[in-house]
């Protein structure tokens, strides 16, 4: 492992799935900072504790992790990872329109579940397989009357044409990767970076990485 701990906040009504991942994280190195039982808490400990990735359950009593996900998305409080079960498949598009980095499945074990938290700490996106189909129904719920204007690579983006270097980072995003393996990739500092996956986002009309990668690949 390599850099510092990605420091996340776990929120998940289930106590009992709290603990375990707090052990089970903590275990391969990630630094657990903080719990939430329901999507309010979530966004009030996100703002005191800012932490990296907040891993977020969808169904919760109280206030459900779309609309927590959208106001710390909003916020820039931290990045989301979404932690959901098969029979939340349905919140998935709600989810990733709200602005959620990546989605993984309640069954992953732990080592894709830690890999998952380092690669959205790092600036990257995650998306299950098995959750793909779900993505890109909302990528093709969130383009809407625009879902013409939405250009695959090498095309037109729906603010403006890629610049050269933007069309570069698309591809990287597309491969998963991260904003220093862009970096590296790229030979740009990973401050560049951000600004060309802002200006990516932007054009696309996109909240996310995944939400990009999804509105690209429906086409």
């Amino acid at each position: 492992m390599t850099g510092p701990a990605p420091r996340v906040l776990l929120a998940d009504d289930h106590g009992a799935i709290r603990s375990a991942l707090r052990i089970m994280l903590e275990a391969h190195g990630i630094d657990v900072v903080g719990e939430a039982s329901d999507g309010e808490v979530a966004v009030r400990n996100a703002r005191a504790l800012r932490p990296d990735v907040v891993l977020m359950d969808l169904r919760m009593p109280g206030r459900d992790g779309i609309s927590a996900t959208r106001e710390i998305v909003d916020e820039a409080l931290a990045d989301v990872l979404v932690l959901t079960s098969f029979d939340e498949d349905d919140l998935v598009d709600g989810a990733i329109l709200a602005g959620a980095a990546g989605f993984l499945l309640k069954t992953a074990d732990a080592a894709t579940l830690v890999e998952a938290i380092r690669a959205v700490a790092a600036g990257g996106g995650v998306l299950d397989p098995r959750v793909t189909r779900r993505a890109l129904a909302a990528a093709r719920a969130g383009a809407g009357s625009d879902r013409e204007q939405v250009a695959a690579p090498g095309a037109a983006p729906v603010g403006g044409a890629f610049t050269a270097r933007e069309q570069d980072v698309l591809d990287g995003i597309l491969r998963g990767w991260s904003n220093a393996q862009l970096a590296d990739h790229l030979g740009i500092s990973v401050t560049t970076v951000k600004t060309h996956v802002s200006n990516v986002l932007a054009k696309l009309g996109a909240r996310s990485r995944s939400h990009a990668a999804a509105i690209v690949r429906q086409r």
